[in-house]
């Protein structure tokens, strides 16, 4: 009896843990921020998304990159991640990149108070933004967006599918088991870590 207990708690973990990580919960919002560390494939269907919804600007976040700094043209990912948009046909009209200061740790965090400080600088009176992130890094980055900028700003989640294991068997492929477990392990860190400031 007690096994049938252990396997149906580690069947039950094994399909509820992408859902609860990789939630998505938007709210009503015309701007869409977007984490500049995600691939090009979700870049893409960002496109889409901000195309279907209501949006009126797109911001991308990010840090300095880590690889190639000398050699690139683009020194962060937020202005990376900005001109791929573009390079795949984005109104650069709506588009702002919002860079944040290279960091050791908290790099989630320095995103949203360079986006925090940007915001209370700019033209835009933003109610509420849509933060767009990937699979099970999302509730994490929504976490600490929230504390960062709420109650003064209201900020809902999209998590954007991974191409590099399966979400819904994720326990099938290295990819997905180190992804997963990573990022449980640090949601649980991020519970604990009092974000605002």
């Amino acid at each position: 009896m007690t096994l049938i207990c252990i396997l149906s708690l580690m069947l039950f973990t094994l399909n509820i843990i992408y859902p609860f990580l990789a939630v998505n919960s938007p709210v009503a919002a015309d701007v869409m921020v977007v984490e500049g560390w995600i691939p090009d494939y979700a870049i893409k269907d960002a496109i889409a998304l901000f195309q279907r919804g209501s949006y009126n600007y797109l911001i991308t976040t990010g840090l300095p990159v880590s690889k190639g700094y000398y050699l690139a043209e683009y020194k962060n990912f937020a202005e990376l991640t900005a001109a791929t948009f573009i390079t795949l046909g984005f109104n650069p009209e709506q588009l702002v990149a919002v860079p944040a200061p290279n960091v050791i740790k908290h790099r989630t965090q320095a995103s949203a108070i360079a986006l925090r400080e940007w915001l209370s600088t700019s033209e835009l009176e933003v109610k509420s933004i849509n933060l767009y992130s990937l699979g099970p890094h999302a509730r994490r980055s929504w976490i600490i967006f929230k504390a960062v900028l709420e109650p003064k700003i209201r900020v809902g989640v999209i998590a954007a599918e991974p191409q590099e294991y399966d979400p819904q068997q994720w326990w099938q492929s290295s990819e997905g088991v180190r992804t997963l477990i990573g990022e449980a392990i640090a949601y649980l860190y991020a519970l604990f870590v009092d974000w605002h400031t």
